[in-house]
């Protein structure tokens, strides 16, 4: 088996071929359309109607998390194998295969098997918060929904889930686990299950920085009217698709394993200077900010129409992160003092963050550059290529970074998402 994830296609034709391999027991359906008319599809698993309690599996939920279709694969194989996971359990399991499969499909473009961190910036895709699915109905306004968001609003609606677990894949650290409610015992078997395939937990994040841990890796969200985020980041947590199957009493679990494991991101010791440190990671965010901001200065002229289908939206993701650096930076000036005590995984978090989102920009302006001709063209690409390059080397040898192979990143995810229905599903 290649080292590689399945494309958008390709985990279509195998959720095909198990529902006709096991009927009676599998059914495969379409939910609704994407906004460039993709098929949005659930398999279930388990017999359904009154009585069951149901399960909701989110897959690609962010386009450039390629991991959880195929960890939707095989945890439908292993429920499927499994009557204590579904038949004597009194559960269904429902599959969304791909939320947003446009996205993903463009970050299919690239080599298909392992890439370098640079080879992943360089052609992973990923839209602004406000066209993430997920994200979107915490961010627009309520009657302007993507139809991704509303294909899975109404699913939460229909279904009532007890548990919807959303699988995303961090590309760099290590593993952890969201929680928008207490899963008691949970960070037991995340820690196991991580060692068992070497892969360090995350006690430091820069998403879930300011939420409550109930153990090692696992985050909990805040209670209502206590500081959940960043002021940078728009999401309103609350308002996400996430907290949807609170209205019939259940619960949201967000799985994070990695594509490339860092042992910082565990050290839980403390840093013996976090001022010093935040205050050098403001200092680079703000150079990062006035370099990709040069940079896509020099593209913008070379684009033949900037207002086409094409370049306008990855104009305007460039043009937005590499603007979201000083509002960044800002953040890590107000981190001192801190409301939580920062230790060295804290501060490798946030370092990861920080250089995740200049490569994220440098890599959609080579995207603007592909296929244009002339010397110009060349000689910014070019440099385009030389400041991505040098950013990933950076990134690589300051984090020690340790590839993790996919069959590892979803037997990892898939035995984490059974952990928490176990537990939930027994307590």
């Amino acid at each position: 088996m290649a080292d590689a994830y399945p494309s958008v296609a390709e985990v279509a034709a195998a959720a095909s071929a198990f529902a006709r391999s096991h009927p009676g027991l599998c059914a495969l359906r379409e939910i609704g359309r994407s906004r460039e008319g993709r098929p949005l599809r659930v398999l279930t698993v388990g017999r359904t109607g009154a009585g069951r309690r149901n399960v909701l599996v989110v897959a690609g939920p962010h386009s450039d998390e390629r991991i959880g279709p195929a960890t939707a694969l095989k945890l439908a194989g292993r429920v499927a194998a499994d009557p204590l996971l579904h038949a004597r359990a009194g559960a269904a399991w429902h599959f969304l295969l791909c939320l947003d499969p446009d996205g993903t499909i463009r970050s299919e473009a690239g080599p298909a098997v392992r890439r370098t961190p640079a080879e992943h910036f360089r052609h992973a895709y990923r839209p602004p918060a406000d066209e993430q699915p997920e994200w979107a109905p915490s961010i627009r306004p309520a009657d302007d929904q993507l139809p991704e968001s509303r294909a899975l609003v109404d699913l939460i609606d229909e279904l009532r889930p007890f548990l919807q677990c959303s699988l995303h894949g961090n590309d760099l650290g290590g593993s952890w686990i969201q929680l928008t409610r207490d899963i008691p015992g949970l960070a037991e078997p995340l820690g196991k299950l991580s060692a068992e395939r070497d892969v360090p937990v995350q006690t430091g994040t820069y998403d879930a920085l300011y939420w409550p841990s109930s153990g090692p890796g696992v985050y909990v969200m805040p209670a209502p009217g206590e500081r959940a985020q960043f002021e940078s980041l728009p999401e309103d947590v609350n308002r996400s698709t996430w907290i949807r199957p609170h209205r019939y009493g259940g619960m949201t679990a967000l799985f994070e394993v990695p594509m490339w494991a860092s042992r910082k991101v565990a050290d839980t010791a403390p840093h013996p200077d976090p001022a010093r440190a935040m205050a050098g990671l403001a200092a680079l965010l703000r150079r990062q900010s006035d370099r990709t901001g040069v940079l896509l200065d020099r593209v913008r002229p070379l684009l033949p129409d900037p207002g086409s289908p094409a370049a306008r939206p990855l104009l305007r993701i460039a043009a937005e992160l590499a603007g979201i650096c000083r509002d960044v930076a800002d953040d890590w000036d107000r981190l001192h003092p801190s409301p939580v005590p920062l230790t060295l995984a804290h501060l490798s978090a946030l370092d990861i963050a920080a250089r995740r989102i200049s490569l994220r920009v440098t890599g959609v302006l080579l995207r603007l550059l592909d296929g244009l001709p002339g010397p110009a063209e060349a000689r910014v690409r070019a440099s385009c290529e030389q400041q991505l390059t040098r950013w990933a080397g950076e990134l690589e040898a300051g984090h020690h970074l340790a590839w993790v192979p996919v069959t590892d990143q979803v037997g990892l995810q898939s035995e984490t998402v059974l952990a928490a229905f176990r537990l939930l599903n027994e307590g």
